[in-house]
């Protein structure tokens, strides 16, 4: 009786540090990224453009400003909503994309032109 209980306890001790090391990893796979490059009508890279991520299920609403390679990203983006990404830049806009939550990227990467004027 005594061994049955000493390898319960063995066990256990096995057992409990693994299974917090798996929610822990699936806790930081539980997020992705979104990133890409605003462009003019003419493909050049656009500073200062305001890139625009809305969540489709709480509205809400964050940005980034771009810099001089009109790079921008989001990271910490729920897998199972969908965003709507667009970017503006002095009167110009790019028309809306979508990062699909049917897009399993853990790091999607979405350019965005803008349109003449």
């Amino acid at each position: 009786m005594t061994a049955i209980r000493i390898c319960v306890a063995l066990a256990l001790l096995v057992a409990v540090p693994a299974t917090v090391a798996q929610k822990k990893k699936k806790g930081e796979a539980d997020t992705r990224m979104v990133q890409g490059e605003v462009t003019s009508a003419m493909d050049a890279p656009v500073n200062g453009a305001v890139v625009q991520l809305k969540n489709s299920k709480t509205l809400q609403i964050r940005s980034f400003i771009t810099k001089e390679d009109g790079l921008y990203y989001f990271n910490g983006l729920s897998p199972d909503i969908d965003y709507e990404l667009k970017a503006d830049y002095q009167g110009a806009a790019s028309p809306s994309k979508t990062l699909s939550s049917f897009d399993n990227r853990k790091e999607a990467v979405i350019n965005l032109k803008l349109n003449k004027k």
